[in-house]
């Protein structure tokens, strides 16, 4: 083994260790106060938490819609179009061809 193997193997048991010790405290707390009968039942692993935090993040997000417009202000995807005439794209043969603007249809925001 590697040095760098040998390094990660001692953190990670001193991680266990620690962890071990949390255990303990923790069934000593429940023992006196009587409030779970085994600390196992209990016991709920760090990842799962994260995980769950994330899925909740997830789920708040409004889901992309990939390839479409999406209004900033309330999500929506149905626009109108319209011409902006106060920005010219180019000039050919005496003929203006504009930007576009696009307003939702729910709430009237530009996007």
């Amino acid at each position: 083994m590697s040095e760098f193997e040998e390094e990660i193997l001692s953190l990670l048991r001193k991680i266990d260790e620690k962890l071990d010790m949390l255990l303990v405290k923790k069934s000593k707390k429940a023992e006196s106060t009587k409030l779970s009968t085994s600390t196992e039942d209990s016991y709920v692993k760090p990842s799962v938490i994260v995980e769950k935090q994330e899925e909740e993040e997830k789920a708040k997000e409004k889901p992309p819609i990939e390839g479409r417009r999406v209004c900033p202000a309330c999500g929506g995807t149905s626009f109108n179009t319209e011409e902006d005439k106060s920005q010219v794209l180019f000039q050919q043969a005496g003929i203006k061809i504009h930007a576009k603007k696009y307003i939702c249809r729910n709430c009237g925001t530009e996007a």
